[in-house]
């Protein structure tokens, strides 16, 4: 790691996040959770919708976590998880509200 970096920064980082297919921050839609520093590293949990997206939406949004966090001269690690009902609902709402549909 380059510099000594915070939480805050890490947040600022992944909030310029945006998905794909959604006209939001991976952050407002409720994906990023468990944001850690550890010996100069990032750690930090990806939230899908359903596990089973396809592995291109997925990789390309570990990427970009990823870059994100590289971007402040950090090292990250993402972990996968599954949202719970309530995010599941909360973020399919944010979706329909939100959609502007794949490039």
């Amino acid at each position: 790691m380059t510099r000594n970096i915070s939480k805050e920064d890490v947040h600022q980082a992944v909030r310029q996040v945006m998905h794909p297919t959604v006209s939001r921050s991976l952050v407002e839609l409720g994906m990023v959770k468990d944001v850690t520093l550890q010996h100069g590293k990032v750690m930090l949990t990806l939230a899908l919708p359903i596990l089973g997206i396809p592995a291109s939406i997925k990789d390309y949004l570990v990427s970009s976590l990823r870059k994100a966090v590289m971007g402040l001269g950090a090292e990250a690690e993402v972990k996968i998880t599954e949202m719970n009902e309530e995010e599941r609902q909360a973020f399919l709402t944010m979706e329909q509200e939100s959609w502007k549909g794949l490039a």
